[in-house]
Order: structure tokens, then C-alpha cells, then sequence
């Protein structure tokens, strides 16, 4: 089952926060939904973010009672500019904005010829993206040896795209070819991912999970429990992959301990223009620390730092697997400056 889906002018989705004690959809018809849900991380996932923001603009166009091409495609423009305002650091979001303004601004004809397109293309990428994952786990599984204890950080499955998953699509991949692998996955504070998400898939799919806090990576490592790390990916530029909160400390401890660190992620999440300083890491709001649910678990007063992602250097990832195959720093590099 597809995580999102476009239904005749509703896009249909997995409400992220209600997970896993009820599966709930939502049901959006305005671009406004759409960039709601994402804000509040009902949708997350940098390839679904994507996905979701071509969707938000295939509504407007959908709904548009515009009869000038010039009239449509300030509306499209528009709700481009509300989803590039809701999240800043995955670049699948920009990625899928600009390609949907594109497809608008070169499409000849009027107005109705401009919606059916951007409906199309939004459509193309939904089909893409789960073919893209279907490939990243057709290479990845090639660095998954039978009996291998796998950690993962976060939630880097289906739930994260349109379908199967960059990480977890590497693993369900192995699993697939008979490959007796265990998942060792972090709960990933502080929406707990990991636990709520990443457990909730993989217990679908019958894959052995066992959940750890955050807190005991070093222990796990430490006591030789993991045999490879792979993570998913919201940006990667030249110089790093940026990633969830977290994801920095386990890159660095399984350097420390010679276990292979690699990341997941479609070329979409490529961002081959910029460097780690030019990315803006997302606040978010620090209620999110000092409370639990709705209950404060902090004294009152207590400051708290709230960053959702983190910077891992190219010197601790192993390799890069990408629908056109695992790369490694050597690869990455020539096609970071080609």
C-alpha cells in the first residue's frame, strides 16, 4: 500500500503522528492542508516530503477556476512559495517544487493544459520514487551479508516515501533474498521515529527488530552487536549528509569501531551545489524536548535546545547507495565536482 496517494482532487495519506496505536488518513484538498501536514510532521520523510509537495500544487491546479495560463501559474507559484516556507532542510521538498514550476512555466496551451500536467508529472514522481527505492534496495542488499545485526536511526521505510523505503528498503531487499539479518533501531528522541515508525514497519513485515534508546549506541558497539549501519538522508551536499538529530554520533561511533556506515538516498536528495555551511538545520519547537505528549517532563523554566538534523562529514560514510548504485567517497567526490 502506497503511503500517499492522488485520488481525483484528494491526496490521501498516512497521518505520521498517529502511528502506531491507530492508522488514521488524512484526506487534503487545498495546497494549505498539505503544507500543514508537513509542518506538523503528519507527512515526513524527505522523498515523501517531495512527493507530497508536488501533490499540494497538483491541488491548486486542480482546483483552479483560472482561464489564463498567466493567472494558473501565479496560483502555482504561490503555493510553491507556501511549501518552500514549511520545512528548510530536506532538499527533496525544493527539489519537487522546482521541478513542478518548471513543468507549468514550459507546457504550451492554456490553463487546463497546464493542471492536466502538473497532475501528470506529480503523478510520474510518485511512480519514480517507488521505483527509485526498489533499486536503492536492489544495490543495497548487496552490502548485507546473511546473519548480519543491522542498525538503523529514525525512519527511513515506506512510511518516509511513496512506497518501500530507502534504508529499510536496503533491508527489506536482504531480507527478501532469504537473508537471515536483525534490526537493532534506535527510538529517535525526540518524535521517537524509530520507535513508533521504523519498529511498527519492520514488526509489519515480520523483520526481527529490537529497539534501543538513543543513549546506548556506544554500548552496542562497544559489545560488537552491529555488523553495518544504514541510515536515510534529507540533504547530502558535497562535503556531508545531513540526516535526523543523532545521526552524527552514530556515524562517528561506528568509525570508532570499524563497522561500515552507509546511507540511503535517492539522487533527489543530492544537493551537489552547496557545502554543509550553506544549509539551514531546522528549530524546531523546544516543547517537543521539555514535554511528552502534552506533559511537561522538564521543570518549568528549563531551556532546550530542539535542532531536527544534524551534519555528518563524508570521511565516516562508507558508501552512498543511490539508484544508480553504492558509491563510495571516491565515486561521491568525482560526481560532487564534475
Amino acid at each position: 500500500m502506497r503511503t500517499i496517494e492522488w485520488k481525483d482532487g484528494t491526496v490521501v495519506t498516512i497521518d505520521q503522528t498517529r502511528l502506531p496505536q491507530e492508522v488514521v488518513f488524512l484526506r487534503m484538498r487545498t495546497c494549505r492542508q498539505v503544507a500543514s501536514a508537513i509542518r506538523n510532521m503528519k507527512i515526513r520523510g524527505a522523498p515523501l516530503l517531495g512527493v507530497a509537495s508536488a501533490y499540494g500544487i497538483a491541488l491548486t491546479a486542480y482546483f483552479s477556476k483560472a482561464e489564463e495560463r498567466e493567472d494558473l501559474i501565479k496560483e502555482i507559484k504561490d503555493s510553491a512559495e507556501i511549501l518552500r516556507k514549511t520545512r528548510p532542510t530536506a532538499v527533496n521538498l525544493f527539489w519537487a517544487v522546482d521541478r513542478i514550476v518548471k513543468k507549468a512555466e514550459e507546457t504550451s496551451g492554456g490553463a487546463k493544459a497546464i493542471a492536466q500536467a502538473i497532475i501528470d508529472e506529480a503523478q510520474k514522481m510518485a511512480d519514480e520514487d517507488v521505483q527509485v527505492n526498489r533499486k536503492i534496495g536492489e544495490y543495497g542488499s548487496k552490502l548485507i551479508s546473511d546473519k548480519d545485526v543491522v542498525l538503523t536511526h529514525c525512519n527511513a521505510g515506506s512510511l518516509a516515501t511513496v512506497d518501500y523505503g530507502t534504508a529499510l528498503g536496503v533491508i527489506r531487499a536482504a531480507w527478501s533474498q532469504g537473508k537471515t539479518i536483525r534490526v537493532i533501531a534506535t527510538e529517535t528522541r525526540p518524535k521517537l521515529q524509530g520507535a513508533r515508525l521504523t519498529a511498527y514497519e519492520l514488526q509489519r513485515d515480520g523483520i526481527p527488530v529490537t529497539l534501543i534508546t538513543d543513549s546506548m549506541v556506544g554500548y552496542v558497539m562497544s559489545k560488537q552487536l552491529i555488523d553495518k549501519v544504514v541510515v536515510g538522508a534529507d540533504r547530502i551536499v558535497r562535503d556531508s549528509v545531513i540526516n535526523k538529530i543523532g545521526t552524527y554520533t552514530i556515524a562517528v561511533l561506528a568509525h570508532e569501531h570499524g563497522v561500515p556506515f552507509y546511507v540511503a538516498a535517492p539522487t533527489s536528495t543530492f544537493d551537489l551545489t552547496r557545502t554543509s555551511k550553506d544549509v539551514v538545520i531546522e528549530e524546531r519547537d523546544p516543547r517537543e524536548v521539555t514535554h511528552f505528549h502534552s506533559k511537561r517532563i522538564a521543570p518549568k523554566g528549563v531551556k532546550a535546545l530542539n535542532p531536527a538534523f544534524d551534519i555528518t562529514p563524508m570521511k565516516y560514510v562508507s558508501a552512498i547507495i543511490c539508484e544508480t548504485g553504492a558509491l563510495s567517497s571516491t565515486d561521491f567526490q568525482r560526481l560532487a565536482t564534475a
